[in-house]
Protein backbone atom coordinates (compact mmCIF):
# COMPACT_ATOMS: atom_id res chain seq x y z
CA UNK A 1 0.00 0.00 0.00
CA UNK A 2 2.81 2.47 0.84
CA UNK A 3 4.68 1.63 -2.32
CA UNK A 4 1.55 2.72 -4.35
CA UNK A 5 1.00 5.68 -2.54
CA UNK A 6 5.27 6.25 -3.49
CA UNK A 7 4.66 5.77 -6.87
CA UNK A 8 1.58 7.88 -6.77
CA UNK A 9 3.28 10.70 -5.41
CA UNK A 10 6.57 9.94 -7.38
CA UNK A 11 4.22 10.19 -10.85
CA UNK A 12 2.80 13.42 -9.33
CA UNK A 13 5.83 15.33 -9.04
CA UNK A 14 7.11 13.24 -12.54
CA UNK A 15 4.03 15.27 -14.00
CA UNK A 16 5.18 18.26 -12.05
CA UNK A 17 8.48 18.46 -13.54
CA UNK A 18 7.12 17.41 -17.06
CA UNK A 19 4.61 20.64 -16.87
CA UNK A 20 7.00 23.33 -15.79
CA UNK A 21 9.47 22.20 -18.39
CA UNK A 22 6.83 22.12 -21.02
CA UNK A 23 5.87 25.95 -19.79
CA UNK A 24 9.47 26.36 -19.47
CA UNK A 25 9.90 25.25 -23.17
CA UNK A 26 7.30 27.02 -24.40
CA UNK A 27 8.11 30.09 -23.15
CA UNK A 28 11.89 29.91 -24.60
CA UNK A 29 10.36 29.19 -27.62
CA UNK A 30 8.32 31.91 -27.67
CA UNK A 31 11.08 34.17 -26.73
CA UNK A 32 13.24 33.12 -28.97
CA UNK A 33 11.08 32.55 -31.48
CA UNK A 34 8.16 35.10 -31.89
CA UNK A 35 9.72 37.75 -29.61
CA UNK A 36 13.05 37.53 -30.92
CA UNK A 37 13.31 40.53 -32.92
CA UNK A 38 11.80 42.48 -30.60
CA UNK A 39 13.60 41.29 -27.43
CA UNK A 40 16.50 42.30 -29.67
CA UNK A 41 15.54 45.40 -30.38
CA UNK A 42 15.26 46.27 -26.41
CA UNK A 43 18.56 45.06 -25.48
CA UNK A 44 20.54 47.31 -28.58
CA UNK A 45 18.61 50.43 -27.71
CA UNK A 46 19.42 49.34 -24.02
CA UNK A 47 23.34 49.17 -24.60
CA UNK A 48 23.52 51.33 -27.87
CA UNK A 49 23.13 54.46 -28.15
CA UNK A 50 23.34 56.87 -31.11
CA UNK A 51 24.86 60.55 -30.70
CA UNK A 52 25.17 63.42 -32.82
CA UNK A 53 28.06 65.15 -32.76
CA UNK A 54 27.43 68.67 -33.18
CA UNK A 55 29.44 70.53 -36.22
CA UNK A 56 31.58 73.75 -35.57
CA UNK A 57 30.17 77.04 -36.34
CA UNK A 58 32.43 78.93 -38.70
CA UNK A 59 34.40 81.95 -37.30
CA UNK A 60 32.90 85.32 -38.25
CA UNK A 61 36.31 87.67 -39.30
CA UNK A 62 36.33 91.50 -39.62
CA UNK A 63 38.41 92.22 -43.29
CA UNK A 64 41.85 92.09 -41.51
CA UNK A 65 41.39 88.28 -39.87
CA UNK A 66 40.26 89.79 -36.28
CA UNK A 67 37.87 87.47 -35.19
CA UNK A 68 34.10 89.12 -34.26
CA UNK A 69 32.62 85.78 -33.46
CA UNK A 70 34.23 82.25 -32.80
CA UNK A 71 33.21 78.83 -31.20
CA UNK A 72 34.52 78.08 -27.76
CA UNK A 73 35.41 74.71 -27.41
CA UNK A 74 33.20 72.91 -24.52
CA UNK A 75 32.21 70.09 -22.68
CA UNK A 76 28.55 69.59 -21.16
CA UNK A 77 28.00 67.13 -18.32
CA UNK A 78 24.45 65.66 -17.80
CA UNK A 79 22.86 62.37 -16.22
CA UNK A 80 20.26 59.66 -16.46
CA UNK A 81 18.82 59.22 -13.17
CA UNK A 82 17.29 56.01 -13.74
CA UNK A 83 21.11 54.63 -14.06
CA UNK A 84 22.37 57.26 -10.80
CA UNK A 85 23.26 54.97 -7.81
CA UNK A 86 25.08 58.07 -5.52
CA UNK A 87 22.90 61.27 -6.23
CA UNK A 88 24.50 62.69 -3.12
CA UNK A 89 28.15 62.12 -3.99
CA UNK A 90 27.67 63.47 -7.47
CA UNK A 91 26.29 66.67 -6.64
CA UNK A 92 29.14 67.63 -4.32
CA UNK A 93 31.35 66.53 -6.56
CA UNK A 94 30.12 68.76 -9.31
CA UNK A 95 29.43 71.54 -6.84
CA UNK A 96 33.30 71.55 -5.84
CA UNK A 97 34.31 71.09 -9.53
CA UNK A 98 31.96 72.86 -11.71
CA UNK A 99 30.36 75.53 -9.20
CA UNK A 100 26.68 73.99 -9.89
CA UNK A 101 24.46 74.24 -6.97
CA UNK A 102 24.39 70.86 -5.28
CA UNK A 103 21.13 71.31 -3.56
CA UNK A 104 19.53 72.08 -6.81
CA UNK A 105 20.78 68.54 -8.30
CA UNK A 106 20.58 66.94 -5.53
CA UNK A 107 16.99 66.16 -6.44
CA UNK A 108 16.58 65.98 -9.70
CA UNK A 109 19.29 63.18 -9.69
CA UNK A 110 16.85 61.67 -7.59
CA UNK A 111 14.11 61.99 -10.10
CA UNK A 112 13.64 58.34 -11.52
CA UNK A 113 10.92 59.25 -14.07
CA UNK A 114 13.50 60.70 -16.28
CA UNK A 115 16.42 59.70 -18.00
CA UNK A 116 17.93 63.02 -18.52
CA UNK A 117 19.03 65.72 -16.23
CA UNK A 118 21.69 69.00 -17.70
CA UNK A 119 24.94 68.50 -14.62
CA UNK A 120 26.52 71.84 -16.23
CA UNK A 121 26.02 72.58 -19.37
CA UNK A 122 29.16 74.63 -21.43
CA UNK A 123 31.45 73.14 -18.77
CA UNK A 124 34.88 73.82 -18.63
CA UNK A 125 36.36 70.56 -20.49
CA UNK A 126 38.95 70.23 -18.02
CA UNK A 127 36.80 70.63 -14.90
CA UNK A 128 34.86 68.34 -16.16
CA UNK A 129 36.98 65.44 -17.23
CA UNK A 130 38.21 65.55 -13.44
CA UNK A 131 34.33 64.68 -12.85
CA UNK A 132 34.15 61.96 -15.27
CA UNK A 133 37.31 60.22 -14.37
CA UNK A 134 35.72 59.81 -10.73
CA UNK A 135 33.40 56.93 -12.50
CA UNK A 136 30.18 57.74 -11.41
CA UNK A 137 27.48 55.70 -12.69
CA UNK A 138 25.06 57.57 -14.92
CA UNK A 139 27.36 60.97 -15.49
CA UNK A 140 28.39 61.27 -18.95
CA UNK A 141 29.72 64.38 -21.11
CA UNK A 142 30.15 65.38 -24.68
CA UNK A 143 31.54 68.17 -26.84
CA UNK A 144 29.71 70.99 -27.25
CA UNK A 145 30.61 74.34 -28.59
CA UNK A 146 29.73 77.90 -27.28
CA UNK A 147 29.45 81.09 -29.15
CA UNK A 148 32.11 83.89 -27.72
CA UNK A 149 32.32 87.48 -28.97
CA UNK A 150 35.85 88.35 -28.05
CA UNK A 151 35.23 92.23 -28.78
CA UNK A 152 32.18 92.18 -26.75
CA UNK A 153 30.37 95.24 -28.04
CA UNK A 154 32.13 96.51 -31.24
CA UNK A 155 29.69 95.74 -34.31
CA UNK A 156 27.27 93.74 -31.60
CA UNK A 157 24.52 95.22 -33.83
CA UNK A 158 26.25 94.28 -37.07
CA UNK A 159 27.37 90.45 -36.01
CA UNK A 160 24.20 89.48 -33.85
CA UNK A 161 24.32 86.39 -31.70
CA UNK A 162 23.69 82.37 -31.89
CA UNK A 163 21.41 80.58 -29.51
CA UNK A 164 22.61 77.82 -26.76
CA UNK A 165 21.71 75.44 -29.70
CA UNK A 166 24.99 77.23 -31.86
CA UNK A 167 21.77 78.56 -34.01
CA UNK A 168 21.89 82.23 -35.45
CA UNK A 169 19.15 84.53 -33.80
CA UNK A 170 20.42 88.31 -34.75
CA UNK A 171 22.26 89.91 -37.42
CA UNK A 172 24.73 88.26 -39.29
CA UNK A 173 24.86 84.74 -37.25
CA UNK A 174 21.20 84.95 -38.57
CA UNK A 175 21.60 85.95 -42.29
CA UNK A 176 24.19 83.42 -43.10
CA UNK A 177 23.35 80.49 -40.48
CA UNK A 178 23.22 78.13 -43.28
CA UNK A 179 26.67 79.14 -44.23
CA UNK A 180 27.79 78.99 -40.57
CA UNK A 181 26.57 76.13 -39.09
CA UNK A 182 27.87 73.14 -41.23
CA UNK A 183 26.79 69.25 -40.82
CA UNK A 184 26.61 67.90 -38.02
CA UNK A 185 27.94 63.93 -37.60
CA UNK A 186 26.52 60.88 -35.78
CA UNK A 187 28.31 57.97 -32.99
CA UNK A 188 26.53 54.66 -32.85
CA UNK A 189 28.78 53.79 -29.13
CA UNK A 190 27.96 50.71 -26.81
CA UNK A 191 27.49 51.09 -23.10
CA UNK A 192 28.08 48.44 -20.46
CA UNK A 193 25.29 48.25 -17.45
CA UNK A 194 26.34 50.66 -15.79
CA UNK A 195 26.18 53.26 -18.60
CA UNK A 196 29.96 53.50 -19.53
CA UNK A 197 30.88 53.44 -23.24
CA UNK A 198 32.85 50.48 -24.17
CA UNK A 199 32.75 50.64 -27.80
CA UNK A 200 32.18 53.02 -30.95
CA UNK A 201 30.46 50.51 -33.70
CA UNK A 202 29.72 53.46 -36.40
CA UNK A 203 30.81 56.97 -36.70
CA UNK A 204 30.00 59.63 -39.80
CA UNK A 205 32.05 62.93 -39.33
CA UNK A 206 30.77 66.23 -38.97
CA UNK A 207 31.65 68.92 -41.65
CA UNK A 208 32.61 72.14 -40.14
CA UNK A 209 30.98 75.28 -41.01
CA UNK A 210 31.88 78.07 -43.34
CA UNK A 211 34.02 80.99 -41.99
CA UNK A 212 32.29 84.00 -43.01
CA UNK A 213 34.98 87.26 -43.85
CA UNK A 214 33.27 90.65 -43.59
CA UNK A 215 34.13 94.20 -44.90
CA UNK A 216 33.87 95.52 -41.55
CA UNK A 217 37.49 97.04 -40.07
CA UNK A 218 37.13 96.82 -36.34
CA UNK A 219 39.40 99.92 -35.81
CA UNK A 220 37.00 101.73 -37.95
CA UNK A 221 33.96 100.06 -35.96
CA UNK A 222 35.76 100.66 -32.55
CA UNK A 223 36.58 104.48 -33.54
CA UNK A 224 32.87 105.34 -34.97
CA UNK A 225 31.38 104.06 -31.84
CA UNK A 226 33.68 105.47 -29.22
CA UNK A 227 32.71 108.96 -31.80
CA UNK A 228 29.16 108.49 -31.20
CA UNK A 229 29.30 107.69 -27.50
CA UNK A 230 30.92 111.04 -26.83
CA UNK A 231 28.16 112.53 -29.10
CA UNK A 232 25.28 111.09 -27.05
CA UNK A 233 26.97 111.89 -24.07
CA UNK A 234 28.10 115.68 -25.18
CA UNK A 235 24.64 116.86 -26.72
CA UNK A 236 22.56 114.28 -24.80
CA UNK A 237 21.00 112.46 -27.25
CA UNK A 238 18.27 109.59 -27.29
CA UNK A 239 20.97 107.65 -29.30
CA UNK A 240 22.89 107.98 -32.41
CA UNK A 241 23.98 105.75 -35.95
CA UNK A 242 27.09 106.18 -38.40
CA UNK A 243 27.44 104.31 -41.37
CA UNK A 244 30.99 104.22 -43.17
CA UNK A 245 31.17 102.85 -46.68
CA UNK A 246 34.10 102.50 -49.29
CA UNK A 247 31.99 104.08 -51.91
CA UNK A 248 33.72 102.70 -55.00
CA UNK A 249 32.70 98.68 -53.97
CA UNK A 250 29.68 99.24 -51.16
CA UNK A 251 31.78 97.72 -48.79
CA UNK A 252 30.49 98.72 -45.53
CA UNK A 253 33.53 99.55 -43.47
CA UNK A 254 32.20 100.55 -39.96
CA UNK A 255 28.23 100.23 -39.31
CA UNK A 256 28.03 101.92 -35.63
CA UNK A 257 25.45 103.06 -33.07
CA UNK A 258 25.04 103.88 -30.13
CA UNK A 259 24.37 102.96 -27.06
CA UNK A 260 25.44 99.40 -27.53
CA UNK A 261 25.82 96.54 -25.90
CA UNK A 262 28.03 93.36 -25.03
CA UNK A 263 27.13 90.62 -27.45
CA UNK A 264 28.05 87.67 -25.01
CA UNK A 265 24.86 89.38 -22.78
CA UNK A 266 22.60 89.08 -25.42
CA UNK A 267 19.71 86.99 -24.17
CA UNK A 268 20.07 90.07 -21.47
CA UNK A 269 19.59 92.72 -23.46
CA UNK A 270 16.51 94.52 -24.69
CA UNK A 271 15.40 94.45 -28.50
CA UNK A 272 15.26 97.83 -29.01
CA UNK A 273 18.95 97.84 -28.17
CA UNK A 274 20.02 94.62 -30.09
CA UNK A 275 18.43 95.83 -33.47
CA UNK A 276 20.82 96.70 -36.17
CA UNK A 277 19.12 101.12 -36.62
CA UNK A 278 21.07 101.79 -39.98
CA UNK A 279 18.84 99.15 -41.53
CA UNK A 280 15.57 98.90 -39.99
CA UNK A 281 14.77 102.23 -38.07
CA UNK A 282 13.65 104.67 -40.76
CA UNK A 283 13.60 108.96 -39.94
CA UNK A 284 12.45 112.25 -42.17
CA UNK A 285 16.28 113.14 -43.73
CA UNK A 286 15.24 116.71 -43.82
CA UNK A 287 18.02 118.23 -45.96
CA UNK A 288 20.21 115.59 -46.94
CA UNK A 289 17.13 115.60 -49.12
CA UNK A 290 17.44 118.00 -51.68
CA UNK A 291 20.12 116.06 -53.04
CA UNK A 292 17.75 114.35 -54.88
CA UNK A 293 15.68 117.14 -56.36
CA UNK A 294 19.11 118.86 -57.45
CA UNK A 295 20.23 115.94 -59.39
CA UNK A 296 17.20 115.19 -61.06
CA UNK A 297 17.28 118.83 -61.92
CA UNK A 298 20.71 119.29 -63.20
CA UNK A 299 20.73 116.04 -65.00
CA UNK A 300 16.96 116.81 -66.55
CA UNK A 301 18.61 120.29 -68.05
CA UNK A 302 16.05 122.14 -65.98
CA UNK A 303 18.64 124.37 -64.30
CA UNK A 304 22.53 124.87 -64.30
CA UNK A 305 24.74 125.32 -60.99
CA UNK A 306 24.68 129.05 -61.97
CA UNK A 307 20.92 129.01 -62.45
CA UNK A 308 19.71 131.78 -60.19
CA UNK A 309 16.18 132.45 -58.36
CA UNK A 310 14.65 135.53 -56.71
CA UNK A 311 13.92 133.64 -54.02
CA UNK A 312 11.62 135.13 -50.36
CA UNK A 313 11.69 134.25 -47.23
CA UNK A 314 8.90 131.94 -47.36
CA UNK A 315 6.35 130.83 -49.93
CA UNK A 316 3.06 128.95 -50.38
CA UNK A 317 2.60 125.72 -51.28
CA UNK A 318 -1.09 124.61 -51.51
CA UNK A 319 -2.29 124.64 -47.75
CA UNK A 320 1.33 125.27 -46.65
CA UNK A 321 3.76 127.90 -45.59
CA UNK A 322 7.42 126.86 -46.54
CA UNK A 323 10.21 129.03 -45.12
CA UNK A 324 14.35 128.74 -44.44
CA UNK A 325 15.73 127.91 -41.23
CA UNK A 326 16.87 131.27 -40.53
CA UNK A 327 15.02 134.68 -41.25
CA UNK A 328 16.24 136.72 -44.13
CA UNK A 329 15.32 139.35 -46.82
CA UNK A 330 14.68 138.38 -50.20
CA UNK A 331 17.67 137.18 -51.98
CA UNK A 332 18.74 135.97 -55.62
CA UNK A 333 20.53 132.65 -55.37
CA UNK A 334 22.41 130.31 -57.58
CA UNK A 335 21.51 126.50 -57.28
CA UNK A 336 24.76 126.05 -56.14
CA UNK A 337 24.39 128.54 -52.38
CA UNK A 338 20.78 127.16 -52.39
CA UNK A 339 22.13 124.01 -51.64
CA UNK A 340 24.94 125.29 -49.71
CA UNK A 341 22.66 127.61 -47.46
CA UNK A 342 20.44 124.76 -47.37
CA UNK A 343 17.50 126.99 -48.72
CA UNK A 344 14.06 125.38 -48.19
CA UNK A 345 12.51 127.76 -50.00
CA UNK A 346 15.18 127.04 -53.22
CA UNK A 347 15.03 123.14 -52.96
CA UNK A 348 10.92 123.59 -53.05
CA UNK A 349 10.58 126.56 -56.36
CA UNK A 350 13.61 123.76 -58.30
CA UNK A 351 11.48 120.73 -57.23
CA UNK A 352 8.01 122.63 -58.78
CA UNK A 353 9.83 123.34 -62.08
CA UNK A 354 10.60 119.02 -62.25
CA UNK A 355 7.16 118.42 -61.27
CA UNK A 356 5.68 115.50 -59.38
CA UNK A 357 6.19 112.84 -61.73
CA UNK A 358 9.57 113.23 -62.29
CA UNK A 359 10.74 114.10 -58.86
CA UNK A 360 9.03 110.69 -57.94
CA UNK A 361 10.90 108.74 -60.62
CA UNK A 362 14.19 110.32 -59.14
CA UNK A 363 13.52 109.43 -55.82
CA UNK A 364 13.20 105.75 -56.84
CA UNK A 365 16.05 105.95 -58.82
CA UNK A 366 18.38 107.29 -55.74
CA UNK A 367 17.29 103.89 -54.03
CA UNK A 368 14.51 105.38 -51.70
CA UNK A 369 11.23 103.16 -51.39
CA UNK A 370 12.92 100.04 -51.79
CA UNK A 371 15.83 98.06 -50.29
CA UNK A 372 19.17 98.53 -50.80
CA UNK A 373 19.62 94.78 -50.80
CA UNK A 374 21.99 94.94 -47.43
CA UNK A 375 22.80 91.23 -46.71
CA UNK A 376 21.64 91.74 -43.72
CA UNK A 377 18.19 90.52 -41.60
CA UNK A 378 15.27 92.75 -41.44
CA UNK A 379 16.23 95.82 -43.98
CA UNK A 380 13.41 98.31 -44.02
CA UNK A 381 12.46 99.89 -47.60
CA UNK A 382 11.70 103.27 -46.30
CA UNK A 383 7.86 105.21 -46.73
CA UNK A 384 7.60 107.03 -50.14
CA UNK A 385 4.07 107.82 -51.14
CA UNK A 386 3.59 107.01 -54.92
CA UNK A 387 2.72 110.18 -57.22
CA UNK A 388 -0.74 109.45 -57.64
CA UNK A 389 -1.36 109.40 -53.67
CA UNK A 390 0.32 113.39 -53.56
CA UNK A 391 -1.20 115.84 -52.18
CA UNK A 392 -1.17 119.30 -52.76
CA UNK A 393 1.15 120.35 -50.33
CA UNK A 394 3.57 116.90 -51.17
CA UNK A 395 5.72 119.02 -53.48
CA UNK A 396 6.69 121.34 -50.55
CA UNK A 397 7.73 118.69 -48.22
CA UNK A 398 8.86 115.79 -49.82
CA UNK A 399 12.09 117.68 -51.86
CA UNK A 400 13.04 119.55 -48.04
CA UNK A 401 13.07 115.93 -46.82
CA UNK A 402 9.74 115.86 -44.78
CA UNK A 403 6.71 113.25 -45.33
CA UNK A 404 9.20 110.76 -46.79
CA UNK A 405 11.09 108.22 -44.65
CA UNK A 406 14.24 106.66 -45.20
CA UNK A 407 17.03 104.22 -43.42
CA UNK A 408 20.75 105.13 -42.82
CA UNK A 409 22.05 102.90 -45.43
CA UNK A 410 19.84 104.40 -48.01
CA UNK A 411 20.81 107.53 -47.73
CA UNK A 412 24.51 106.71 -47.34
CA UNK A 413 24.13 104.35 -50.16
CA UNK A 414 22.93 107.66 -52.28
CA UNK A 415 25.32 109.49 -51.62
CA UNK A 416 28.24 107.06 -52.42
CA UNK A 417 26.58 107.01 -55.57
CA UNK A 418 27.83 110.73 -56.20
CA UNK A 419 30.93 109.56 -54.73
CA UNK A 420 31.72 107.30 -57.38
CA UNK A 421 30.98 108.90 -60.17
CA UNK A 422 27.60 108.60 -60.54
CA UNK A 423 27.40 104.99 -60.22
CA UNK A 424 25.81 103.34 -57.50
CA UNK A 425 27.19 100.09 -55.85
CA UNK A 426 25.25 97.69 -53.71
CA UNK A 427 26.30 98.07 -50.23
CA UNK A 428 27.41 94.68 -48.54
CA UNK A 429 28.69 93.68 -45.03
CA UNK A 430 30.69 90.21 -46.27
CA UNK A 431 32.67 90.05 -48.97
CA UNK A 432 34.11 86.16 -48.86
CA UNK A 433 32.09 83.19 -47.52
CA UNK A 434 35.17 80.33 -46.77
CA UNK A 435 37.52 80.41 -49.91
CA UNK A 436 34.23 82.01 -52.18
CA UNK A 437 34.61 85.40 -52.78
CA UNK A 438 31.36 87.53 -53.69
CA UNK A 439 30.99 89.51 -56.69
CA UNK A 440 27.49 89.40 -57.71
CA UNK A 441 26.56 93.15 -56.51
CA UNK A 442 24.59 95.46 -58.40
CA UNK A 443 25.65 98.70 -60.31
CA UNK A 444 23.65 101.04 -61.72
CA UNK A 445 24.68 104.66 -62.82
CA UNK A 446 22.22 107.29 -61.27
CA UNK A 447 23.46 110.42 -62.85
CA UNK A 448 25.95 111.39 -65.57
CA UNK A 449 29.67 112.03 -65.00
CA UNK A 450 29.07 115.53 -65.79
CA UNK A 451 26.71 116.29 -63.05
CA UNK A 452 28.46 114.52 -60.57
CA UNK A 453 31.00 116.26 -60.91
CA UNK A 454 28.79 119.51 -60.73
CA UNK A 455 27.29 118.03 -57.72
CA UNK A 456 30.51 116.88 -55.86
CA UNK A 457 31.61 120.66 -56.56
CA UNK A 458 28.52 122.27 -54.86
CA UNK A 459 28.33 119.78 -51.87
CA UNK A 460 32.20 120.70 -51.50
CA UNK A 461 30.89 124.30 -51.03
CA UNK A 462 28.41 122.89 -48.55
CA UNK A 463 31.53 122.92 -46.45
CA UNK A 464 34.03 125.31 -47.40
CA UNK A 465 32.02 128.63 -48.78
CA UNK A 466 30.97 131.17 -46.94
CA UNK A 467 27.52 130.55 -45.49
CA UNK A 468 27.77 127.09 -46.03
CA UNK A 469 25.89 125.01 -43.58
CA UNK A 470 28.59 122.20 -43.37
CA UNK A 471 32.04 123.92 -41.99
CA UNK A 472 32.21 121.59 -38.95
CA UNK A 473 32.79 118.68 -41.30
CA UNK A 474 36.22 120.44 -42.73
CA UNK A 475 39.09 118.55 -42.02
CA UNK A 476 42.76 120.31 -42.66
CA UNK A 477 44.46 119.14 -45.48
CA UNK A 478 41.27 116.78 -47.43
CA UNK A 479 38.75 118.31 -49.41
CA UNK A 480 35.32 117.14 -47.90
CA UNK A 481 31.53 117.47 -49.59
CA UNK A 482 28.54 116.48 -48.03
CA UNK A 483 24.98 118.18 -46.73
CA UNK A 484 23.71 118.73 -43.34
CA UNK A 485 20.39 117.79 -42.52
CA UNK A 486 18.00 118.95 -39.30
CA UNK A 487 14.62 117.50 -39.45
CA UNK A 488 11.61 117.78 -36.61
CA UNK A 489 10.32 114.39 -35.96
CA UNK A 490 7.10 113.33 -36.52
CA UNK A 491 4.28 112.08 -33.99
CA UNK A 492 0.57 110.17 -34.35
CA UNK A 493 -0.64 113.97 -34.27
CA UNK A 494 1.87 115.79 -36.28
CA UNK A 495 5.44 116.94 -35.64
CA UNK A 496 6.89 116.72 -32.27
CA UNK A 497 8.14 119.88 -30.46
CA UNK A 498 11.47 119.84 -29.19
CA UNK A 499 12.77 116.71 -31.19
CA UNK A 500 14.67 116.79 -33.98
CA UNK A 501 16.99 114.55 -35.58
CA UNK A 502 20.16 115.86 -36.91
CA UNK A 503 22.41 114.89 -39.43
CA UNK A 504 25.87 114.84 -41.70
CA UNK A 505 27.17 112.88 -44.64
CA UNK A 506 29.73 113.36 -46.52
CA UNK A 507 32.64 112.03 -48.76
CA UNK A 508 36.14 112.53 -48.94
CA UNK A 509 39.01 113.36 -50.40
CA UNK A 510 36.49 114.69 -53.12
CA UNK A 511 38.70 114.15 -55.97
CA UNK A 512 38.72 110.50 -55.01
CA UNK A 513 36.24 109.76 -52.54
CA UNK A 514 37.90 106.82 -50.22
CA UNK A 515 35.52 107.61 -47.84
CA UNK A 516 31.74 108.08 -47.33
CA UNK A 517 30.33 108.82 -44.10
CA UNK A 518 26.79 109.28 -42.76
CA UNK A 519 25.96 110.50 -39.10
CA UNK A 520 22.24 110.89 -37.07
CA UNK A 521 22.06 111.82 -34.23
CA UNK A 522 18.69 110.99 -32.51
CA UNK A 523 16.51 113.92 -30.21
CA UNK A 524 20.13 116.13 -29.13
CA UNK A 525 19.50 118.76 -26.38
CA UNK A 526 20.80 122.23 -26.27
CA UNK A 527 21.36 122.35 -30.16
CA UNK A 528 19.10 120.37 -32.93
CA UNK A 529 21.11 121.51 -36.05
CA UNK A 530 23.19 118.75 -38.04
CA UNK A 531 26.06 121.16 -39.02
CA UNK A 532 26.33 121.37 -35.25
CA UNK A 533 25.47 118.19 -33.51
CA UNK A 534 26.56 115.71 -36.57
CA UNK A 535 28.98 117.44 -38.91
CA UNK A 536 32.14 117.37 -35.83
CA UNK A 537 30.86 114.16 -35.37
CA UNK A 538 31.58 113.26 -38.94
CA UNK A 539 34.63 114.59 -38.95
CA UNK A 540 36.34 112.89 -36.43
CA UNK A 541 35.40 109.71 -37.35
CA UNK A 542 36.18 110.54 -41.28
CA UNK A 543 39.62 111.83 -39.85
CA UNK A 544 41.12 108.59 -38.04
CA UNK A 545 39.83 106.91 -40.88
CA UNK A 546 41.83 108.77 -43.49
CA UNK A 547 45.13 108.18 -41.22
CA UNK A 548 44.18 104.31 -39.88
CA UNK A 549 43.62 103.76 -44.11
CA UNK A 550 47.14 105.92 -44.85
CA UNK A 551 44.47 108.11 -47.57
CA UNK A 552 47.46 110.76 -48.62
CA UNK A 553 46.16 114.49 -48.42
CA UNK A 554 44.82 116.16 -51.43
CA UNK A 555 44.34 120.04 -50.03
CA UNK A 556 47.06 122.75 -48.63
CA UNK A 557 46.62 123.28 -44.80
CA UNK A 558 45.91 126.90 -44.17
Amino acid sequence: MREKQANRRIRLLLAVFAFVFAITLARAVWLQGVQAAELGGMAKRQHHESITIPAGRGTIFDQNGVQLAIGEQTMTVYADPRQVVNARAISLAAQRLLGVDANTLYPELLNKKTSFVYVQRFADPKAAAQLIKKGFTGVNAYPEEKRVYPLKSIAAQVVGFAGTDDKGLGGLEIQYDHQLSGKPGKQTIVRDPFGRAIDVISSSPERQGHDIFTTIDQTIQANAESVLRETIAKWHAKSASAVVLDPRTGAVLAMAQAPGYDANKSSRVPFAIQRNRAVTDTYEPGSTFKLVTIAGALETGLVAPTTRFTLPYSIHVADRTIHDAELRGTERLSVAEILSHSSNVGAVTIAERLGRTDLSDWITRFGFGKKTGLDFPGESPGQVLPPEQWSGSTIGNVPIGQGIAVTPIQMASAYAAIANGGVWVQPHLVDRIGGRRLHDFKHVRIVTPAVDAALKKMLTGVVDEHGGTGGEAAIPGYTVAGKTGTAQKPGPHGYTTGKYVASFVGMVPVAKPRLLVLVKVDEPTSNIFGGVVAAPAFAQIAKFDLQHLAVPPDAPVH
